[in-house]
This record gives structure tokens, sequence and C-alpha cells, in this order.
């Protein structure tokens, strides 16, 4: 029974071309056919150009000022200084910088100096240790009046 079993498997298995494409046209199977709606292009191009237009007025750069308030090499003291800029100044945006091996925590977009030193003084009473007036490049608000953050 053994052998007339094994010659069944091997005469079937010898009839049997798995993938095997003879018979038929050779298909290319480096393409793909792609059916879409020709609108999806129009659509694509379109919100491209809406988020060049939003990005570029709202992200727009000058040189100005901002509060160094921490550099350590302590993730969580930096993130907690973030949060703790942010609970007791909410008009200030806080910026968490990873400059290996530190953590810089700094905030504000000012204009000019005077009035960064206006917060530095304010900040000072919840960080001891000092904060610092820096040289920088800031983010400005688009439009008509670009105001300083004071505004925000």
């Amino acid at each position: 029974m053994k052998p007339a079993l094994f010659f069944f498997f091997i005469f079937f298995s010898s009839t049997l071309f798995a993938q095997d494409s003879t018979g038929s046209t050779p298909v290319d199977s480096n393409s793909v056919v792609v059916h879409k709606d020709p609108r999806l292009d129009m659509l694509v191009k379109k919100q491209a150009t809406i988020n060049e237009v939003t990005s570029r007025d709202n992200r727009r750069t000058d040189k100005g000022f901002r509060l160094l308030i921490i550099s350590t090499s302590n993730r969580e003291e930096a993130i907690a200084a973030k949060t703790k800029v942010y609970t007791y100044f909410p008009e200030l945006k806080a910026y968490l910088w990873h400059q290996s091996p530190y953590y810089k925590v700094k905030a504000g977009n000012f204009k000019d100096r005077e009035s960064a030193e206006a917060f530095q003084k304010r900040l000072n009473v919840y960080f001891p240790r000092g904060v610092f007036v820096m040289k920088d490049i800031i983010e400005v608000k688009g439009g008509k009046g670009i105001d300083d953050e004071t505004d925000n």
C-alpha cells in the first residue's frame, strides 16, 4: 500500500504547475495600474497650496529675544520648568530644546530687550537660579500688526 501511495503522489505532483505562466502572455511584475478619480490630484494640489500659504503667514521669524529659564541635563527638571512657565505665565510660549547633553527651556518671543527684561523680573520670583535674556530667532505673528509676546 505504501509504495502505491508513494507513486500516486509522485505522479500527481509532477503534473501540477503552481504559479506557472505557460500558455499565457507574460505579465510585467514591475508595474501597477491605479484607477483613481482625476479630481483627487486637483484636491491634493489645492491642499498643498493652502498649507504653504497658512504656514508662511503663521510662522514668520525675526531676530528678537527669549528668556532662558533653565539649562540642565535632567529631562524631568526641564519639563517641570516648562510646566511651571505655562502654569504661571500662560501668555508666554515655552520652548524645550535638547542640545546633547543639555535640555534648555526658553520662553517668550520678544522683539525688544525692554519687554523681555520686564518678564525676566517676574520670572525670577519662580526661578531663583536665574532667568537670562538671550538673543534668538523668534516667531512673530503674521498680518498687519506684528505684536510682541505680551499681546498673545
